[in-house]
């Protein structure tokens, strides 16, 4: 039914799930909320395209609820950083779209403003693909709000060995002034110094500015060795390189998840041949299937978060074939099951 990176033992469980009673008109919408625009908007519509991928599969397969149902996609903007925003776009999906459940939201703070506020009144299963921030592991959720990427309280610990492994001891660190850069931050922090390095200055940027050359300045009075940016690509992170290289304050950079995509490159070329970065990401058949899937249909495999997207948007299905039903909360108790 779906290939990628779901594991073949579901694959099976969800086939015999498949041969149950068989239900007319059992539709399923999935709300695909994306920062569309914003700070992250050249890697939104690669992560919906990748989701899309997933449920192409299963309607050209013709086995949900042995062939009387097709999925649907219907795109939202979540804004990335406006909460507000992101909440009237899940109500829309949610009361105008009908939508059955939320591949979604992107930046942790409108996902988790959309999770309080719309997804647990309504009793819509939410799955993120990149909604990191350590504190949504121990958010109330009413079991209705999970993620297939790791919180930031691992990726710190990646940032902090890279960084080791490369002979950094000290370096100057800038994070966006939200939930997802306060996140992060604080876990390469932590873990950084526990392992000997010392950041010698921890400075929050807005997103949306044109000039950070004071932000730069102050960063690189502190420490010249290397910046860590855990930022947005599109706008406060981009920003910090541009103003740095301008400067001359820093040449070398270590980058967050929210700054990986070729539009950076593209942007800055061999300004960045030192600097590295991590992102989310597995390895073994099923990521080889996913190159396959993702290669046929257009999608980058590399990019940042479109395997956890894709993962996002077959989990809801396999959840509602798993309960032979497109009801709200039988997709949302299942999710556990595939």
């Amino acid at each position: 039914l779906l290939a990628g990176l779901i594991v073949v033992g579901v694959f099976l469980y969800i086939q015999d799930a498949s041969k149950t009673e068989k239900v007319a008109d059992k539709n399923i919408k999935i709300g695909v909320i994306l920062g569309f625009t914003g700070p992250i908007e050249s890697l939104a519509p690669v992560m919906a395209k990748s989701a899309e991928l997933a449920i192409d599969e299963v309607n050209k397969s013709g086995e949900l609820f042995e062939g009387s149902s097709q999925v649907t996609a219907v795109r939202a903007d979540s804004t990335c950083v406006d909460a507000a925003a992101a909440q009237a776009a899940a109500e829309r999906l949610i009361t105008s779209d009908k939508i059955n459940a939320i591949m979604g939201a992107d930046c942790s703070g409108v996902t988790t403003a959309v999770l309080k506020n719309v997804a647990m009144p309504n009793g819509v299963l939410m799955i993120s693909p990149s909604a990191t921030s350590p504190a949504l592991s121990t958010e109330p959720d009413n079991n209705l709000f999970f993620r297939t990427a790791p919180s930031d309280a691992r990726q710190g610990e990646v940032i902090a060995d890279l960084l080791m492994e490369k002979g950094f001891k000290s370096a100057a660190l800038t994070h966006t002034n939200n939930d997802y850069g306060k996140g992060l931050a604080a876990s390469i922090k932590k873990n950084y110094e526990a392992k000997g390095g010392k950041i010698t200055i921890t400075a929050s940027h807005e997103d949306g500015k044109g000039d950070y050359s004071s932000e730069v300045a102050a960063l690189a009075q502190a420490s010249r060795d290397i910046l860590i940016v855990a930022g947005y690509l599109d706008q406060g992170g981009k920003g910090i390189i541009q103003a740095a290289l301008d400067s001359g304050g820093f040449d070398t950079f270590i980058l967050g998840d929210g700054m990986i995509a070729k539009s950076l490159v593209a942007t800055f070329g061999k300004d960045l041949k030192k600097s590295f970065g991590s992102m989310p990401g597995s390895l073994g058949k099923g990521a080889s299937m996913y190159e396959t899937v993702a290669k046929a249909g257009g999608v980058d495999a590399n990019g940042a978060f479109v395997r956890e997207s894709y993962d996002a948007a077959a989990l809801i299905v396999l959840a509602a074939q798993a309960g032979n039903s497109a009801d709200r909360a039988s997709i949302a108790k299942n999710v556990m099951a595939v």
